[in-house]
């Protein structure tokens, strides 16, 4: 317990899987302070089928992190999965 009587949230490795990534979108957001600029990419990140994936978990790839947005299992077939995702800076 923290000192808000809040349980920390601790992340833990949960399998280390072979991947390939996509990139999809990408966004410049201007007008930020002092004009500086923001970009939101979105990739897609493709892996063999893994039952335990939901949108609530991240992929670190090389250091990077990859907050899931979406899943999708092309032609609902169980062989791989597509994960879309947005990268945090």
């Amino acid at each position: 317990m923290n000192e808000l009587g809040q349980r920390p949230i601790i992340p833990v490795k949960v399998a280390v899987l072979r991947c390939g990534i996509v990139p999809q979108t990408g966004t410049l957001l201007a007008g930020r302070v002092g004009d500086t600029a923001l970009t939101k990419t979105t990739h897609k990140i493709i892996i063999r089928w893994y039952k335990d994936v939901k949108c609530d978990d991240w992929l670190v790839i090389e250091g990077q992190r990859y907050n899931i947005i979406y899943s999708l299992d092309p032609y609902n077939n169980h062989e791989r999965l597509e994960l879309f995702c947005e990268v945090i800076i």
